[in-house]
């Protein structure tokens, strides 16, 4: 998982990944088939080790305010990790653009549930009356989306966790304006 975060999935070849796992290729293929197979779960993997640090207050959070800050500021700390890979393994990632139909759908199926869960407790806080009626929950979900998908790629960049803390930080401010500017 690590070696495919680190490199992407072309970059990284069949004898890197062998290595790694400490077997042949025959076992490799035998145990998964495929590279691509083996990405999907290096995804799966990524996704159960590494989503929780990221979403683990979001659900409890009591307001969608604090579950978005939650989310962004739990980003700050999980991007730039200095015993991981920096940035996040599915928001960095490119295989759909190298020829990898399935890989490029997974991926963005994968990207496309960080909307959806923004979105969602958004459209509950609208339901609940935390939020007007007047509010549109999909462009304010998208801008959030948004805004940790590119600490992600500040993260990969260099940027320092009180950099992406200051960038959080910041993207909150503009709620208030973002939840009444349709009222």
């Amino acid at each position: 998982m690590e070696l495919f975060w680190r490199k992407g999935f072309t970059a990284t070849s069949i004898a890197e990944l062998c290595a790694a796992m400490g077997i042949n290729s025959p076992s490799l293929y035998a145990a998964f088939g495929s590279k691509e197979a083996l990405y999907e779960a290096a995804i799966r993997q990524y996704q159960e080790a590494h989503g929780p640090l990221v979403w683990g207050g979001f659900s409890e959070a009591p307001t969608a305010r604090d579950a978005i800050e939650s989310l962004l500021l739990c980003s700050a700390e999980a991007l730039p990790r200095p015993d991981k890979p920096l940035g996040c393994m599915v928001t960095l990632a490119s295989v759909g653009d190298e020829g990898h139909a399935g890989l490029k759908a997974l991926l963005v199926e994968q990207r496309a549930h960080t909307l959806q869960r923004i979105h969602e407790r958004l459209k509950r806080a609208v339901a609940e009356g935390e939020l007007s009626r007047n509010v549109e929950p999909l462009p304010i979900a998208r801008f959030y989306a948004g805004v940790q998908q590119a600490m992600s790629i500040q993260a990969r960049d260099g940027a320092t966790r009180e950099d992406l803390q200051a960038m959080a930080r910041l993207a909150m401010k503009t709620w208030k304006t973002l939840t009444e500017a349709s009222r």
